[in-house]
């Protein structure tokens, strides 16, 4: 193979039965590494690194060098990277999204679940949220059928904590004419176990939902790969 002069590197050099084009094709896309696979969807390097060295180069630069933390890339951190422009940081930012929506579209589509079972409602919306460098907290409404008549982001804090008020939840509950709602938020540590601040604020809330007729069904706290239920733990 040639030397490729606009990536300024020779793929010759790589034994043909490694170069992930190759690889794919013989042995199956579970061959591939992860930035072999992240390779592959880039298509091109740019000049004096290849497609490969860039993918490398921005794993690495995720800090723990998971392809999980590729929806954490932002495009400015993305251009910092030798070889990366505009276009291949929103290719990226693409591969990321895409991967998000195919983990949620094994579960169903959002209007289309019944939000009765903790396990569904933390495995769907985990792609969503875990990813998030910031607490965040969504607020479900729901039918009298248990299904989704909207949602809402209600808070967004720091990297440890949101401020929830339960006037914004039941403002966005009684606007939607909801039967019930379900709270969700994120750990950005990667622990979904609850917080005292946590259980005290549902608490909270939960009140509050009976007095003016619109239960909390549940409390979700999303972590990493994991999630707790409060209404599953007995602590709503």
């Amino acid at each position: 193979m040639k030397k490729n002069t606009n990536h300024g590197t020779k793929m010759s050099d790589i034994p043909k039965q490694e170069r992930p084009y190759e690889k794919c094709e013989h042995f199956g896309p579970e061959s591939l590494t992860d930035a072999e696979l992240l390779a592959v969807l880039l298509r091109s390097g740019a000049e004096g690194v290849s497609a490969l060295e860039m993918s490398r180069a921005i794993l690495k630069s995720l800090g723990n060098g998971s392809i999980a933390m590729l929806h954490n890339a932002g495009l400015e951190d993305l251009l910092l990277i030798r070889g990366v422009g505009r276009v291949k940081a929103i290719q990226i930012r693409c591969i990321a999204e895409l991967s998000r929506r195919i983990a949620q579209a094994k579960i169903g589509a959002e209007d289309e679940l019944v939000y009765d079972s903790p396990e569904v409602i933390g495995s769907y919306y985990m792609e969503e949220m875990r990813h998030e460098n910031q607490e965040i907290v969504i607020v479900l409404c729901l039918s009298s059928k248990g299904r989704l008549l909207g949602k809402k982001l209600v808070s967004r804090g720091s990297i440890n904590a949101a401020i929830l008020d339960p006037r914004e939840i039941y403002k966005e509950a009684l606007s939607r004419r909801a039967a019930s709602i379900i709270l969700l938020h994120n750990h950005p540590s990667g622990d979904p176990s609850p917080s005292s601040e946590d259980i005290e604020i549902t608490n909270r809330i939960a009140q509050a939902g009976e007095l003016i007729g619109i239960p909390l069904l549940d409390h979700l706290v999303i972590g990493d790969r994991a999630f707790v239920s409060m209404r599953q733990s007995h602590i709503l």
